[in-house]
């Protein structure tokens, strides 16, 4: 995987998620992960074909979801993670995906993003290559993980 293709995500990142609502965003570190990508409570996928192709997979805990989206629904308490709530973690990956194609575009790279698939619970995803590199990211006290597997499109 191309590491120009880590920066993007990360400046998305940064740049999304204080609109909503959600200051004090960090990278905290990168890692090397295989294909499997352990669940750590919620998990959204969000493919990505055209001159890239892959996927970026979204990993955060049951709380950290539900804290955000409370924050996201202008502090609406978030006891349960039911479909409204999914619905917001949804819209939020599909948000900062949706600005890494955009910022991709600045760098004449055309990509197009599918719809977020959200999961949770305890699995294992699979994702689109051997080699994922794992940005965490920090908005405030809780952890994001950006799992990104992307590759250079030969067709």
């Amino acid at each position: 995987m191309d590491v120009n293709y880590i920066n993007p995500i990360i400046s998305s990142f940064a740049s999304v998620m204080p609109q909503l609502g959600l200051p004090a965003v960090e990278k905290k570190g990168i890692s090397l992960k295989g294909r499997f990508i352990e669940s750590p409570g919620v998990v959204i996928i969000v493919g990505i074909i055209g001159d890239i192709k892959g996927n970026v997979i979204y990993g955060l805990s049951l709380e950290a979801a539900k804290t955000i989206a409370s924050t996201m629904m202008m502090g609406m308490p978030v006891e349960n993670f039911d479909e409204l709530a999914q619905s917001a973690i949804s819209e939020l990956t599909n948000m900062i995906t949706a600005t890494v194609a955009t910022n991709f575009s600045k760098e004449d790279i055309n990509i197009n993003i599918s719809t977020p698939t959200l999961v949770h619970g305890s699995f294992t995803a699979n994702a689109s290559s051997d080699k994922v590199v794992c940005v965490q990211m920090g908005v405030g006290d809780m952890n994001i993980d950006v799992n990104i597997s992307m590759e250079k499109n030969t067709i």
